[in-house]
């Protein structure tokens, strides 16, 4: 196994629990890492002589496990595109958090770091965008839940164009009042 391989699967779920172990006990022991992981002491062995020779922890036998800075920075993004995964989830998909933590663990290997970019993205832009935001997630849920919002959007896209006649109009005004008021001064 070449040090430019990418990391498979569970070597991504290796340094993910060390991350996190460290991050509550300052280091991680073997037995940490195989019950955090739910695998045998053997297992998580062979994992860490890898992760060793790729340069990513720091691993002797019998003795505590920490991730090199290259490790760590990995580990980092591993758990950066977990928790951006289980956000999107939970606040966009209304997944409840126990599936929404399972898939996420399932799909943080998989995808890229510029699809994760835009998940991000997207879940700030739903919770500040007033055109969606909060009313449109509420939506959503009813959606999900209720499947009756084929009515419920026609409504809200009335609602929408008469809002957006509204601002037209009033910046139409704003615009006279402003036009006016200059040329009257002059």
């Amino acid at each position: 196994m070449s040090p430019a391989e990418p990391l498979s699967a569970n070597m991504e779920d290796y340094l993910e629990a060390i991350f996190h172990i460290s991050e509550e006990k300052q280091a991680a022991r073997a037995k940490d890492i195989a019950d955090r992981v739910q695998v045998n002491k053997s297992s998580v062995t062979g994992a860490l002589r890898s992760l060793s020779e790729k340069g990513l922890v720091n691993y002797a036998p019998y003795d505590i496990i920490t991730l090199t800075t290259k490790g760590k920075v990995l580990a980092t993004e591993i758990v950066r595109r977990h928790a951006a995964l289980k956000e999107f989830f939970v606040k966009i998909l209304l997944i409840d958090k126990i599936e929404a933590e399972e898939a996420a663990c399932k799909v943080e290997h998989a995808i890229s770091k510029t699809i994760i970019d835009r998940l991000i993205n997207f879940v700030e832009f739903m919770e500040i965008c007033p055109r969606g935001g909060k009313a449109w997630l509420r939506g959503f849920r009813r959606h999900c839940e209720n499947g009756d919002t084929a009515n419920r959007c026609g409504d809200y896209i009335t609602a929408c164009l008469e809002d957006l006649e509204k601002r037209k109009r009033q910046m139409a005004s704003s615009h006279k009042t402003r036009k006016h008021g200059v040329s009257s001064q002059k």
